[in-house]
């Protein structure tokens, strides 16, 4: 008995021992994980333009975790686009990140110098179309095609103005536009957003003022109570703040957001928003990466494919018949029935748009994106080029 109780203690002993020398092993084995930078302009308590970055970045992180990947991700947060985003790239570089997102316009020539000092440092720059053309096989763009979830908010907002006509509220359907600066991004989405709103209300009218920067709370609220002194009855933005959203409320006008649902700031004025669900690209590109697979050097998210999104209708206020036509609208805009830049359905100085008038000269990419009765936005590079400027819509200001 005391003998068979001493070799079980031993062979306990000899697997507890084994155990203890396979975990050290394995431990020692183990990879550290693999650093994602992140370069943003804001923070998360924007509540909008950063804030839907950073969800999709941590959707998409945790979905890679939960695969079991080993990643970690390093950001750095309120960047100016100045030689401090350069700065925070080559940091992100030495702190020993394999891949460093940037999502902001004006950071990617910054992003694309510190990109040619770490050859093997994949950089990303969201709403840019500069790294597909530099020749450097470490430099990428991504956006996505945010002019049709623009239409799908501006038919919910031409609805509205249908509503407001029939029960004889206003006189005239007139739309306020907060832009952040006059460029394809903003002319593209709000060009789209416009003509969401003509497909159902055609007596519809837009004017546009354009702050000059992307997340001043202050000036876009001004800018916003500009336009609806001007008698604006719908207020939407190209702008990062929920300032625009608050103005509304406070006039008592009615609002389309961008990036974020804003009902939680103005819940009687704040329809619906659209927005890029960015956790796709991020997810698709890391994996890539991770499974040695390449990247494309420019891709260009869609509506169809997820990366193009509404936020939820905020039916308390929407007017009768609004959800349903939206799905409606969107299956359409799936399938190609729908063509946002239809050229029989808007006139750029009384005639059919042409391609110099609405190709952007300063696109990285150039060609002929007018054809088929259509302008094509976004298939020559995922950065926008529409700037056409439609009838029907009033540029209050083009300084920027």
């Amino acid at each position: 008995m005391k003998k068979s109780l001493i070799i079980l203690l031993v062979v306990c002993l000899a697997a507890a021992t084994m155990f203890v020398s396979c975990k050290k092993e394995a431990k020692a084995e183990a990879k550290p994980a693999t650093k994602i930078g992140f370069v943003v302009i804001n923070d998360e308590s924007d509540q909008g333009y950063t804030w839907n970055f950073m969800n999709g970045m941590t959707a998409a992180m945790e979905k890679l975790k939960a695969e079991g990947y080993n990643v970690e991700l390093v950001v750095k947060r309120n960047t100016t686009e100045s030689a401090i985003c350069k700065d925070y790239n080559i940091e992100l570089a030495d702190e020993g990140c394999k891949i460093i997102f940037n999502n902001s316009y004006g950071f990617e020539p910054y992003m694309l110098e510190a990109a040619k000092e770490y050859p093997d440092v994949k950089f990303v720059g969201m709403t840019n179309c500069g790294g597909q053309v530099d020749n450097n096989p470490n430099t990428y763009n991504a956006f996505a095609s945010i002019y049709e979830g623009r239409y799908i908010a501006g038919v919910a907002a031409g609805m509205k103005l249908n509503q407001l006509l029939s029960e004889g509220k206003i006189k005239a359907p007139v739309v306020g536009y907060v832009g952040a600066f006059s460029f394809a991004e903003v002319i593209s989405g709000m060009s789209g957003y416009f003509l969401g709103i003509r497909s159902v209300c055609p007596s519809a009218t837009m004017k546009v003022y354009f702050v000059g920067t992307w997340g001043d709370a202050t000036l876009e609220e001004a800018a916003a109570k500009a336009l609806i002194d001007q008698g604006c009855v719908m207020i939407s933005q190209h702008s990062d703040t929920t300032s625009p959203a608050l103005a509304a409320q406070k006039a008592g006008v009615f609002h389309t957001g961008y990036n974020t649902d804003m009902t939680h700031a103005a819940p009687d004025a704040s329809l619906i928003s659209c927005r890029i669900n960015w956790e796709p690209y991020f997810y698709t590109f890391i994996k890539n990466y991770l499974d040695g697979k390449d990247n494309t050097p420019d891709y260009t998210g869609t509506l169809a494919e997820g990366a193009v999104a509404v936020t939820e209708l905020n039916e308390k206020i929407a007017a009768p018949g609004t959800k349903a036509k939206l799905a409606e609208v969107e299956a359409d805009l799936k399938s190609g029935k729908i063509k946002v830049f239809d050229l029989s359905k808007f006139t750029i100085q009384g005639k059919e748009g042409t391609n110099e008038a609405m190709y952007d000269s300063f696109a990285a990419v150039q060609g002929n994106a007018t054809y088929g009765g259509e302008f094509h936005e976004s298939e020559f590079q995922s950065a926008p080029y529409f700037v056409g400027n439609i009838d029907g819509i009033e540029w209050l200001n083009a300084a920027y």
